[in-house]
């Protein structure tokens, strides 16, 4: 069972949600409203649905501000035509989106596949260039400084990491760290990729390359 929050300004579909998610075994605790979303409830959340266009405080605003106190996965709920704004969320802390209308099978094999990426626990470490990568934690260290980030940077940057010199593709990054098709597609593999890299620069270090017209690689010696 999985503690799930939904947050929608439609009472209609956070009714929906809750009743699927619920079939499903999942503790489910549905709002109306962003400003609700505060730390204690956030921090006990293991995943987060959270519609993009919402009255007052919108969601990509309130991803950004809950991200301050937690790091389970956030997705979210958006129409089409709205793309602009969920890569603005992408870069706010968002880890993936769905697009309305959808099915319920649909939403609930996307939580399903978000909920066991997180169970996923190794149980060592490695090296790459001056990186360390702590497994079982989902954390990148450079020297003793933690790189701050989001559960897809993390999961990109390790996916790149453990093969370097092997190109990957945009569509096999969205295959292999997310284990589904996602809508957000390869523009937000894109998003991930550009802020992964912002963050990596500023602790002196740049070992993702981009292979023109096919992807891109890790290179160990720039780490």
């Amino acid at each position: 069972m999985a503690r799930i929050i939904v947050v929608d300004d439609s009472e209609d579909i956070c009714r929906l949600l809750k009743r699927a998610l619920e079939k499903d075994g999942h503790s489910v605790t549905a709002l109306p409203d962003t400003q609700e979303l505060d730390e204690k409830l956030c921090k006990a959340a293991d995943l987060i649905l959270l519609d993009v266009m919402m009255p007052g405080e919108d969601g990509v605003a309130a991803c950004g501000r809950i991200r301050a106190f937690t790091d389970c996965p956030i997705l979210f709920l958006t129409a089409r035509g709205e793309d602009e704004d969920v890569l603005n969320g992408l870069g706010a802390g968002g880890d993936d989106y769905l697009t309305k209308p959808f099915s319920v099978l649909q939403l609930r094999a996307r939580v399903e596949a978000h909920l066991r990426r997180e169970r996923r626990v190794p149980s060592y470490r490695f090296v790459s260039g001056g990186l360390r990568f702590d497994l079982q934690a989902k954390k990148v260290y450079a020297g003793e400084q933690e790189l701050s980030l989001t559960r897809s940077e993390y999961m990109l940057c390790e996916t790149l990491a453990r093969h370097p010199g092997l190109v990957y593709t945009r569509e096999q990054l969205l295959e292999e760290v997310f284990g589904f098709d996602s809508d957000s597609g390869e523009a937000a593999v894109t998003e991930h990729i550009k802020n992964l890299r912002g963050k990596l620069a500023s602790c002196g270090s740049a070992p993702i390359e981009t292979v023109w017209g096919m992807g891109y690689r890790w290179n160990s010696e720039k780490a």
